[in-house]
């Protein structure tokens, strides 16, 4: 017979998922792996380019370049073709009398002037005020065509006539130009061929200032770029910079793209492994809790998702994703002890693609941490914002410090500093979502037990006024087990509103309880003529009451877990023990024990302690360490025998720890008190 293959613990399948997702989101190109900042030696071999690419500027040179092409205005010229052949046709119909054997040279050199361009001796005007003419630089339309060209390439009216007198005048020395250019109406024909146009030199400065050339220069295949050991200057790290852009964004993956998918792979599971033992040292219950692991691993997801895409496609929002409310999606769930190592999980895709990972992991990390720590005390109304300062301050200074380091311009921060503040205040109006996320995943946020435990809550006043004595049992309840939780580092918000709910049903039949009996004279008991089974299936229904009542009134799942666990499986004691005296049947005793669940966790456990040991308090006459000492220890050992942490996530050290605390406290709360002398007069 063959034997089976093991079965894939269902832990892991999520984790495949998730790793699939990953390596469909890993870059499908190589990566510029080189790190580096200006003033540091370069530490690797010496680098050359691969590939002919281009330099380009920085935002500082841009924004001078901006600033100076608004400052000078290049005049716009048409040529007209129209003039030029009028110019030439009216030369060569003039009368030069003796001279008329010269024309010929005269319509060539003229032509040769006319073909670069004649432009007015008159000043051009422009609408910009402040703004200066350019002297060197002029703008030519030619046949649909528009060039910049330098303003000593073409010629004034009176250059022009310059021009052609001090051409001729070595081939004819003895004929007076001048004179006769001037007789003869030469000179009267020479007018500009390039046309000013006042609208399209107004319309290209205005263009002029919107669009500068991004880059600076270029480098050629194979030249070097930085020897190894070389300081990076500023002009070398510009140069880096390109070189990473263009390799990042244009350049392939040279090798077998099996090899980039091997790789791409290794780096997905190594990320998913991480994500695994961080919640497996934290607390490995989680993955036994399916809505919480799915909603960690959601979560992560989310994270590189975001990261991912806003890398690939649009790099400088990510100063503007709100990161820190990630750890508060996190917080309202869970304790801090899982909540650090994950929120740093949900980062490190951040640090691994992004080109500037480390200024944005050290950033968020830093403002993540803080959050954390504030928003447990500025969680309501205006403190929120207060809380969303709070993170934008702490990312500002890490902004700073990395700013200061790389001695870079302030004047191009402020787009950065809008996108951080921005990225703050969405921290507060994103966290609502938290209340959809406990829908979707079925989870019960702090800020909800917070307002569940709330004494003022409708319910518990209910209970109040139909159980009191029940509903200061419970209070007595909820302050030992927040002593105990947080001796024991376990959930305290939901101890202390499991410990207001857990006998809910009691108040479906309060008498059947002695806490809530009357305590006047005569008055009868409620178990007064019923047998030990009818009283004990009387008390036992009080579990099932108030599963009922959780669900009528909508209370999340753990607290009704909690309903269902405080008493386990154990026996109604009293009345089984009288039962069993009275000469009742050993076998026949099913209804005399609890049909709920036995404690799976240490809050579980907790609560089942604190809730037996306050109610047998109550028949304690000794109240010396001692008597308190073997107290605590019957009602543990009684727990212990009858089976009931077997099922549960807790440490021999963590009971150790719920006992000494239980036998300190009950020495604080209940002790002897002093008498009072009567006055003799």
């Amino acid at each position: 017979m063959p034997t089976s293959m093991p079965k894939i613990p269902r832990k892991f399948i999520p984790l495949a998922f998730v790793f699939a997702v990953l390596v469909l989101l890993m870059p499908r190109t190589a990566k510029f792996n080189y790190d580096y900042k200006k003033g540091s030696p370069w530490p690797y071999e010496t680098l050359i380019s691969q590939f002919d690419f281009p330099i380009l500027k920085t935002e500082e040179q841009i924004q001078e370049e901006r600033e100076q092409a608004g400052g000078l205005i290049v005049p716009y010229y048409r040529f007209s073709s129209e003039v030029t052949t009028s110019v030439i046709k009216n030369v060569q119909g003039l009368d030069l009398g003796k001279y008329n054997r010269i024309r010929p040279a005269v319509v060539t050199r003229l032509s040769d002037i006319y073909a670069r361009g004649v432009i007015s001796d008159a000043p051009v005007r422009v609408q910009h005020g402040s703004a200066k003419i350019s002297e060197d630089i002029i703008c030519i339309q030619k046949d649909k065509r528009a060039a910049t060209y330098p303003r000593s390439e073409v010629y004034k009216v009176s250059d022009a006539k310059d021009q052609l007198v001090s051409v001729l005048a070595s081939a004819y020395p003895s004929v007076n130009l001048d004179s006769l250019f001037r007789r003869s109406g030469v000179y009267n024909g020479i007018i500009p061929n390039l046309v000013y146009d006042a609208a399209m030199t107004n319309l290209t400065h205005v263009e002029s200032d919107d669009y500068i050339s991004p880059t600076l220069g270029y480098v050629k295949a194979d030249e070097k770029i930085v020897s190894n050991g070389e300081i990076v200057t500023a002009e070398i790290a510009q140069v880096l910079d390109s070189y990473k852009e263009e390799y990042n964004k244009v350049f392939g993956y040279g090798g077998p793209r099996v090899l980039l998918y091997l790789g791409n792979g290794l780096i997905a599971l190594v990320l998913v492994v991480l994500l695994y033992f961080c919640i497996l040292f934290a607390k490995p219950s989680i993955f036994e809790t399916g809505q919480r692991y799915f909603y960690l691993l959601f979560l992560f997801l989310l994270s590189t998702v975001v990261t991912c895409m806003a890398e690939r496609f649009a790099p400088s929002i990510l100063f503007l994703i709100p990161y820190p409310v990630l750890a508060l999606y996190l917080q309202a769930f869970f304790r801090n002890r899982v909540v650090m190592p994950v929120y740093i999980m949900m980062l490190l895709p951040m640090l691994i693609f992004c080109g500037n990972g480390m200024e944005l992991f050290v950033m968020y990390l830093t403002a993540g941490l803080v959050t954390i720590q504030t928003f447990g005390t500025l969680n309501k109304g205006w403190l929120q914002f207060l809380n969303a300062a709070i993170i934008f301050g702490v990312e500002l200074c890490v902004f700073l410090g990395f700013r200061l380091i790389d001695a870079g311009n302030t004047s191009i921060w402020w787009l950065q500093l809008i996108q951080i503040f921005v990225g703050a205040m969405l921290t507060v109006a994103l966290y609502p979502l938290v209340y959809l996320f406990e829908k979707m995943f079925n989870l019960v946020s702090i800020t909800r037990l917070i307002e569940l435990a709330d004494t003022n809550n409708p319910l518990l006043q209910e209970l109040s006024a139909k159980a009191p004595g029940t509903f200061q049992h419970c209070l007595q309840v909820m302050n030992m087990v927040d002593a105990v939780g947080r001796a024991t580092d376990a959930n305290v918000p939901l101890l202390r509103c499991a410990a207001l709910y857990h006998d809910l049903g009691k108040m479906q039949n309060p008498l059947c309880f002695i806490e809530n009996e009357s305590s006047s004279p005569g008055a009868a008991s409620y178990h007064e003529g019923k047998t030990p089974r009818e009283s004990a299936i009387e008390i036992i229904r009080h579990v099932d009451d108030g599963l009922a009542l959780a669900d009528e009134h909508r209370l999340p799942s753990e607290i009704k877990s909690f309903i269902r666990s405080h008493h386990g499986t154990t026996a109604a004691t009293f009345f089984l023990n009288q039962y069993l005296n009275a000469g009742g049947d050993p076998a026949d005793v099913e209804d005399f024990y609890y049909h709920g669940q036995r404690p799976a966790t240490k809050e579980e456990v907790i609560l089942m302690v604190c809730d037996s040991i306050e109610a047998a308090s109550r028949t304690l006459k000794d109240f010396s360490p001692e008597a308190f000492d073997r107290f605590v220890e019957n009602i543990v050992s009684g727990k212990e025998k009858a089976g009931q942490f077997e099922d549960a996530d807790i440490t021999l050290h963590e009971m150790n720890v719920i006992k000494s605390i239980l036998k300190t406290y009950m020495q604080q709360i209940y002790h002897g008190r002093v008498a009072y002398p009567k006055r003799r007069r």
